[in-house]
C-alpha cells in the first residue's frame, strides 16, 4: 500500500479552557541553584517566565488513558505500539496519536495536535503561583523527615487550550479510499480522552491531591467550518468509553 495516496482533507479545531480545581505542577526543572530556591519549581514560558501547560503533557496523558481505557496496556506494563494491533487500520490509539518512526504505518502521521496552554487571564494579574510546604512522616517515629517546597499553579487558574485533528483519505481495500470517515468517527474519542482526564489528573503528585482539572467553553470546527459546543462533564460515563 502506498502511502503517497494518503490525501490531507481539512482539520477539525478544537478549543476551550482547562480549569485548576487543584494545584497544578507539571516540572520544569531548576538550571539555577539559588539561595532559598524552590525544591521544585513549575515549567515556565522561556520569554515571559509565566507557567504553562506543555502539549505534550496534555497529549501524553491522554493517550496513556485511552490506552488504559481501552485495555492497551498488557499484564507487564508496556505501553501500546503497532505491533501489539498488528498495524490495524481502525486502531485509535495508533492513528490518533501516531507511531514511532521505526514502526511505520500505512495509515500516515498521528491525527492529533495540542499546543501549549499558555494562562487566560495574564491581564488580570492574578496569583499564578503558590507554594506548598511537604514534608515525609515516619510512621513510626511520628516525626517529619524530608522537607520540600513544590511549587502549584493555584486552583481556579485558566489555561486556553486548542488542538487541531487531521482528517486524511487513507487507501483501503482495493484502490479505495475511506474518504476520511474512519478519522471523523475516531474524533470522538478525542473528546473521551478530555473526559477521561477530568476524572484523573494532571501534572505530578496526582495521588496526593494536585492535578484536578476540568474542561470549560470547548468548542471545535469541524472540515465544513460549522462550529459545535461539546458539554465534557454532560458526556457518557467514563465506563462506556471503554466499553466501546
Amino acid at each position: 500500500m502506498s502511502t503517497q495516496a494518503i490525501r490531507l482533507l481539512g482539520y477539525y479545531h478544537v478549543q476551550g479552557e482547562i480549569v485548576c480545581e487543584t494545584g497544578l505542577h507539571i516540572g520544569g526543572g531548576n538550571d539555577i541553584i539559588e539561595i532559598g530556591g524552590l525544591d521544585n519549581p513549575v515549567i515556565r514560558h522561556p520569554v515571559t517566565r509565566l507557567p504553562y501547560i506543555p502539549g505534550s503533557s496534555l497529549k501524553g496523558k491522554m493517550r496513556s488513558l485511552l490506552e488504559m481505557f481501552t485495555g492497551a496496556v498488557n499484564a507487564k506494563g508496556n505501553v501500546h505500539s503497532a505491533e501489539d494491533c498488528g498495524g490495524s487500520m481502525t486502531c485509535p490509539i495508533c492513528r490518533i496519536f501516531g507511531v514511532s518512526g521505526s514502526e511505520g504505518s500505512s495509515f500516515g502521521p498521528g491525527r492529533l495536535i495540542i499546543r501549549d496552554a499558555c494562562l487566560a487571564d495574564t491581564e488580570q494579574g492574578g496569583l499564578v503561583r503558590e507554594v506548598k510546604y511537604e514534608n515525609m512522616i515516619n510512621r513510626i517515629k511520628g516525626t517529619a523527615e524530608h522537607p520540600r517546597q513544590m511549587e502549584r499553579v493555584p486552583a481556579g487558574t485558566k489555561f486556553s487550550f486548542a488542538m487541531s485533528y487531521r482528517v486524511f483519505s487513507v487507501p483501503g481495500d482495493g484502490d479505495d479510499a475511506d474518504g476520511g470517515e474512519v478519522d471523523m468517527k475516531l474524533f470522538d474519542r478525542v473528546l473521551d480522552c478530555l473526559k477521561l482526564l477530568e476524572n484523573d489528573t494532571l501534572g505530578g503528585s496526582g495521588s496526593r491531591g494536585y492535578g484536578q482539572v476540568s474542561f470549560q467553553d470547548v468548542h471545535y470546527t469541524d472540515l465544513e467550518g460549522e462550529k459545535h459546543m461539546v458539554d465534557i462533564q454532560a458526556r457518557r460515563p467514563v465506563a462506556e468509553i471503554a466499553d466501546r
